[in-house]
């Protein structure tokens, strides 16, 4: 990255110029070994499962027989390490495709345990508040409370957190109920002002979970993390791994879908739950996109490590400008959320429009705070992306509710990231 560069291109001066240099010279120091290594697995699961160019054509109608849906799902239980994977176009987002699992895990009656606090807001919804909730059709739920306060500072770190659920009185008195038939896990922050879930983390709680209830489902949230570490949740013991296809996995290619990948049983299920019983995983048609969301794959890595080196500059800038970062710059990322505490919703919203001036769709449009499906406050955001929904791609959301983070997001060309956060920086320093 030439920040140099692009500052005399773009008229960054004074203050924002000054710490962006002073970013640079931090930034140019972090390495990013675990992307070498995701790159090396992704390559070799291409090698092993020995792609043709005829898997690439995909089916329409039922989909019956479809070589690319089969040769793509073949190639995330390689790199997943799991049983077996269903990707569909049919499973419209993250959130549909785990409420979809949920329902497959928890039979009527059973309980569903959220043992890292409150999930994101549209998830909770569906789950619990919804006028169609899940509860309301007769599942039970709890959550155990997360330590992390709304007002505590970012302190990039989930230690905090994750000492009340390993070896805690609590998360052993709550798995005694037999009622439980499955735990939920958010990897990612979700929006909200708690530190995200490594895969190093997971590892001891889904062990303390599977040794007191080997029969409890371990259902894990894992957007916005898949290939940013070397290892998924199935590696250390998930049951099911969730997420989108147009964020980390899709390489800013796929142009729709999502995925639960895991134990062939549960994956069983929740191909009965999505289609009907019966018709299992043999319908589905990818509709011509199989060379996308393969393609899509192939580049995911490459991808990924673009979004954390402009992550990181992000950090280390509004570091310097005097604003909470978390993850700060050079720490281990456990996903492609950066959050910025900004500390008021007219900063937010200065920084959505100053980030919406560098999108390469939409870039004159400018955000305003809205209704958003599952969040009782309005939320603002920053999209110009190619596919809509794809936060792979640079974008940022933020909650109008304290204490006012934005989660800056994505941005599958480093530089691009850069001079978004560099016009949202001078936005903020020129109100």
């Amino acid at each position: 990255m030439n920040i140099q560069l692009l500052c005399e291109r773009f008229g960054f001066a004074g203050r924002v110029r000054e710490a962006a240099l002073r970013a640079e010279a931090l930034v140019s120091q972090i390495g990013y070994d675990a992307q070498a290594r995701v790159k090396t697995n992704v390559l070799a699961a291409f090698l092993e499962e020995g792609i043709a160019e005829s898997d690439l054509a995909g089916s329409f109608g039922y989909g019956y027989d479809d070589p690319a849906r089969a040769k793509y799902e073949a190639l995330l239980a390689r790199i997943f390490g799991a049983q077996r994977v269903l990707a569909r176009l049919s499973l419209v987002s993250g959130t549909h495709a785990i409420v979809t699992a949920l329902t497959a895990c928890v039979p009527f009656g059973k309980t569903l345990l959220s043992v890292t606090g409150r999930p994101y807001d549209t998830l909770r919804n569906a789950i619990a508040d919804a006028p169609n909730s899940l509860v309301r059709q007769g599942m039970g739920y709890r959550e155990i409370p997360s330590t992390e306060s709304p007002s505590a500072p970012c302190s990039g770190s989930f230690d905090k957190l994750r000492m009340t659920l390993v070896g805690h009185d609590t998360l052993e008195k709550e798995l005694e109920d037999k009622n439980v038939a499955a735990v939920f896990v958010q990897r990612s922050r979700g929006y909200a002002p708690r530190p995200s879930l490594s895969i190093g983390q997971c590892e001891p709680l889904f062990a303390a979970i599977k040794q007191k209830r080997p029969d409890v489902a371990i259902v894990v949230d894992n957007c916005y993390g898949e290939l940013v570490e070397e290892r998924e949740p199935t590696h250390v013991g998930a049951d099911l791994a969730i997420g989108s296809l147009i964020k980390n996995l899709g390489g800013s290619l796929a142009p729709a879908g999502a995925y639960v990948a895991g134990r062939s049983d549960l994956i069983e299920r929740v191909a009965d739950r999505l289609y009907a019983p019966g018709l299992k995983d043999g319908v589905g048609p990818t509709l011509g996109f199989g060379r996308a969301f393969i393609q899509g794959l192939f580049l995911a890595p490459l991808v990924i490590e673009q979004c954390l080196r402009g992550l990181d500059f992000a950090a280390a800038l509004f570091a310097e400008l005097g604003y909470e970062v978390d993850p700060h710059a050079g720490e281990t990322r456990t996903d492609i959320v950066q959050a910025i505490r900004l500390g008021s919703a007219s900063r937010l919203r200065t920084f959505a429009e100053g980030l919406q001036s560098a999108m390469p769709v939409n870039a004159r449009f400018r955000p305003e705070p809205g209704s958003v499906p599952g969040y009782a406050e309005p939320v603002i955001m920053s999209s110009g992306s190619f596919i809509s929904g794809a936060t792979i791609e640079l974008s940022c959301d933020a909650p109008m509710r304290e204490p006012f983070e934005v989660y800056l997001q994505g941005g599958i060309v480093a530089e691009h990231a850069v001079l978004g956060a560099l016009f949202a920086a001078r936005a903020l320093t020129s109100s």
